[in-house]
């Protein structure tokens, strides 16, 4: 089994990679870091960094590389050296792909893949003017047109779900301009490493799954 894999999964806002990243950490059993998580962990906790982060994600813009950079490192260099890791939502851009390569390497810990899950953009709109998540276990779930996705209850543990701000129409279009504009680039980043694989992702989250676990060599 591949236990002990260290990738990231590549994506823009709607390919899937938090649904993916669920699987994939209780079939590998390894570690889900989500910069979003992160984030939102403290912002309620009440903290500057989360306050601060909130204010960008809100907007769909990129939180500074300044707040993002060190809380994501800390959490990855402070796992046991066999442990495994899937980075969701980091690196973001190039300067941030660049320090994750430097503090991995001196730690002689190096990245085995970078999966980029690439969805076409209808489909990417599609999917997050119906994305609501699980207040309680932070859970995405699919709502479809029509549904009241505030009055449905999370799948997995029962928890009141809802839109965040930065799923709505005028967030959810500013995201994928930044996206393309700061984070296509970290994709040549990587090709040059020899790790990049790319999925197809409009397909079902079970069908993009099978191939992320094939790429992974699991």
């Amino acid at each position: 089994m591949a236990q002990g894999l260290r990738f990231v999964l590549f994506g823009s806002p709607g390919a899937g990679k938090g649904t993916q990243a669920n699987l994939l950490r209780d079939r590998l059993n390894v570690t889900h870091i989500s910069s979003g998580d992160l984030f939102r962990h403290h912002l309620e906790q009440g903290t500057p960094l989360g306050l601060r982060a909130k204010e960008y994600m809100n907007k769909g813009e990129l939180v500074p590389d300044e707040v993002t950079i060190g809380i994501i490192l800390d959490k990855v260099m402070c796992l046991p050296d066999d442990e495994g890791f899937i980075l969701d939502g980091f690196p973001r851009n190039t300067n941030q792909a660049q320090e994750l390569e430097n503090t991995l390497a001196a730690g002689s810990r190096n990245l085995d893949k970078v999966v980029h899950i690439d969805v076409s953009e209808p489909e990417l709109l599609r999917r997050l003017g119906g994305r609501f998540v699980c207040r309680a276990c932070q859970a995405p779930h699919a709502i479809g047109e029509g549904e009241d996705g505030a009055a449905k209850k999370c799948g997995q543990c029962g928890g009141e779900l809802y839109q965040r701000d930065d799923d709505r129409p005028e967030a959810v279009k500013k995201r994928i301009e930044v996206y393309k504009r700061e984070t296509m680039p970290v994709l040549g980043f990587y090709r040059e490493r020899g790790v990049l694989v790319n999925i197809p992702g409009d397909d079902t989250v079970d069908e993009v799954n099978k191939q992320v676990l094939a790429a992974l060599g699991a």
